[in-house]
């Protein structure tokens, strides 16, 4: 079965290298051309000069948080046409109600399944 992602470009951004590999496998697997970042102003940099079908954020990272990379990326999101799914441990509903504020397309708590990150790039990415 076709997945939206196959020939899709990502861009995956997390401090974590072990998820970030998990993350860009399984993207890999379904046929999407993957970008990876570690920090959040790589994250921009490469969100505004590559202009990726989807971003999927970390909120916690190094140099400048994902919420901070939202805030940024708000208007060149809109322009460009991306999807962001932003990822986090942080549990609470204020941080979600944040993200959303600042155009957040989807959002995800820790632990997550590969599945439900999966399935919810797939139905950003064909609509």
């Amino acid at each position: 079965m076709a997945h939206s992602c196959d020939g899709k470009s990502v861009l995956i951004v997390d401090d974590d290298p072990e998820i970030l590999q998990a993350i860009k496998l399984a993207f890999e697997d379904i046929g999407a051309k993957i970008e990876t970042a570690a920090d959040g102003n790589t994250a921009i940099d490469l969100a505004i000069n590559h202009k990726p079908d989807l971003v999927v954020l970390d909120a916690m990272l190094p140099k400048r948080s994902g919420f901070l990379v939202l805030e940024k990326l708000k208007s060149a999101k809109q322009e460009n046409k991306f999807r962001i799914i932003m990822i986090t441990g942080n549990q609470g509903t204020r941080h979600k109600t944040w993200a959303e504020s600042l155009g957040v397309d989807d959002y995800i708590n820790k632990p997550f399944s590969m599945d439900t990150l999966l399935d919810k790039a797939d139905k950003l990415l064909s609509n």
